[in-house]
């Protein structure tokens, strides 16, 4: 018995896609650099003061995958902030071979007087989405993260590594996954229903009608 195709994906669901995708980019951006620049930071300054308020005593590594930089500019976005008296560096006492960061008396000050990190505002979209809805839209935006580092990587472009985190949670989205309807997401703990494949045809090819 032959699959059914699925239908070819339309032009104008596709670009909208895409512009949503580039708004959530540009808003974040826009609203992380306001709200820096309002307290005479930088955007990454912003997001490492607020991240390490949460948690004090990251060390340089953990915290560039955190913020998923490389460490070379997550080290001199620190340097320029313990030139201001923002964060201090420090030997951990289990082990002294390894720098621990963590804010100052003035960066601790300057923390709480910013109430809200910019990328909370997201969070806190996403926690009103419901388990099903936050399930799927994690494995296909991990879907399409493959897509476009398999093009990049097709197309002979170079990218920054990704951070471990980030190639930890991409491996562990299958290709195909079942959309949990009532799954342990959502607390039931009821088994996710089974998917079939579906075969999508090339669109430089054609459909005839039987």
């Amino acid at each position: 018995m032959a699959v059914p195709l699925s239908p070819l994906p339309d032009r104008s669901s596709i670009d909208a896609i895409v512009e949503t995708i580039i708004y959530l980019y540009t808003e974040s951006r826009r609203l992380t650099k306001g709200m820096a620049s309002s307290f005479g930071l930088t955007g990454p300054q912003l997001t490492i003061l607020k991240l390490l308020e949460s948690f004090p005593d990251l060390s340089l590594s953990t915290l560039s995958e955190r913020i998923h930089a490389q460490n070379s500019t997550v080290t001199g976005i620190i340097d320029r902030m313990e030139r201001e008296g923002l964060v201090r560096r420090e030997r951990s006492r289990v082990d002294r071979r390894v720098v621990l960061l963590r804010l100052s008396e003035k960066g601790a000050r300057l923390a709480q007087e910013i109430q809200v990190e910019p990328m909370e505002i997201f969070r806190q979209a996403l926690f009103r989405l419901d388990a099903d809805d936050l399930h799927d839209l994690l494995r296909i935006l991990m879907k399409l993260q493959r897509e476009v580092l398999q093009g990049v990587a097709q197309s002979g472009s170079k990218l920054p590594a990704l951070p471990a985190q980030a190639m930890q949670a991409l491996a562990s989205v299958p290709e195909v996954a079942a959309t949990p309807q009532g799954s342990a997401m959502a607390g039931d703990g009821a088994e996710s229903t089974k998917v079939t494949k579906r075969r999508v045809r090339p669109a430089s090819t054609s459909r005839k009608e039987p």
